[in-house]
C-alpha cells in the first residue's frame, strides 16, 4: 500500500506542528473551495481535508478535489460515509468511530468501502476518530456517545485503544461549529498515554477553535495537528493567526 502522503506528513511533523484545513463539499462550490484552499495554503496550512456528514456525492466531490490543486499540499478525504470517496484525492483517512453506538460506523461501512478504496488506488491512513463534547453533525450522524467535556480520562482511554488497534492518526473531534474545543486536559492525558505506549502516530484535534490562544493551548497540551473547518468558511481572515498560534511562529 502506498505511503507517500503519510511519510510526507511525518517528515513535516519533525519540523514542527501541522495544520489541516477542512472543506465540506456540501457547503462550497468548486470555485469557493479553490479560493479557500489557496488562502489556507498561503496562511500555512499543510494539507486540505475534504469531507462532510451530509450531501457529499460524485461527481461533484471529484470536481471539488480537482479544484483544490492550487498548491503543493496533499488533498486527503475525510469521509463521513461510503459516498465520500473519489479516486482523485491523494489519500484517505480510513476511520473507525471509536465511541459510536452503531456497528455500521465501527466496522460495517469499513468492510463495504475497503474493496472500493483498493480499486481506486487511494493511500489509506488508519484513523481512530473520537467524538468529544458537542460532537456536531459528525456525532449526530455517526450515532456517537460523545465523551463529556469534564471526563478527559475517557477521551484518553479511547485514544489509547485506537492506537493499540493500529491507528496512525488519533483524531479528537469536538464537531463542526462546536461551542468549545476539545478540552486541553483531554489532549494532555491522551498525549501522556500515547507516549507511554511508544506510539509513533499523529494526535489530531479539531472543532471549536476560534482564536490563537485556544490553538496555542492545544499545541502545548501535545496535539500534533490542528484541523480548522467552520471558521475558514465564516471568517477566513482569522486563519493565519490561528495557524501561527498553533505552530508557535
Amino acid at each position: 500500500m502506498k505511503e507517500k502522503v503519510w511519510r510526507r506528513l511525518k517528515e513535516s511533523r519533525r519540523r514542527g506542528r501541522l495544520h489541516f484545513t477542512l472543506i465540506d463539499p456540501n457547503k462550497a462550490s468548486a470555485g469557493d473551495a479553490s479560493r479557500i484552499a489557496r488562502a489556507a495554503i498561503d496562511a500555512g496550512s499543510d494539507a486540505i481535508l475534504v469531507g462532510g456528514s451530509l450531501g457529499v456525492y460524485e461527481p461533484e466531490l471529484g470536481r471539488i478535489v480537482d479544484s483544490l490543486r492550487v498548491g503543493d499540499v496533499p488533498v486527503i478525504l475525510f469521509p463521513g460515509n461510503i459516498n465520500g470517496l473519489t479516486p482523485k484525492a491523494d489519500a484517505l483517512l480510513f476511520m473507525y468511530l471509536m465511541n459510536t453506538e452503531d456497528v455500521y460506523y465501527a466496522t460495517w461501512v469499513q468492510f463495504q468501502a475497503a474493496p472500493i478504496i483498493l480499486e481506486m488506488g487511494l493511500e489509506v491512513i488508519p484513523t481512530a476518530y473520537v467524538i468529544v463534547g458537542h460532537g456536531g453533525a459528525a456525532g449526530y450522524v455517526g450515532m456517537a456517545r460523545p465523551v463529556p467535556y469534564d471526563k478527559p480520562e475517557l477521551a484518553a482511554a479511547h485514544a489509547l485503544a485506537g492506537a493499540m488497534m493500529g491507528a496512525r492518526i488519533v483524531y479528537l473531534e469536538a464537531g463542526s461549529g462546536a461551542p468549545r474545543p476539545v478540552p486541553v486536559e483531554a489532549v494532555r492525558y491522551s498525549r501522556i498515554l500515547l507516549d507511554r505506549l511508544g506510539w509513533d502516530g499523529l494526535l489530531v484535534v479539531g472543532g471549536g477553535v476560534r482564536d490563537p490562544v485556544a490553538a496555542s493551548r492545544l499545541a502545548s497540551a501535545g496535539a500534533d495537528v490542528l484541523v480548522t473547518g467552520t471558521l475558514v468558511e465564516e471568517d477566513p481572515g482569522s486563519l493565519p493567526g490561528i495557524i501561527r498560534g498553533f505552530k508557535g511562529i
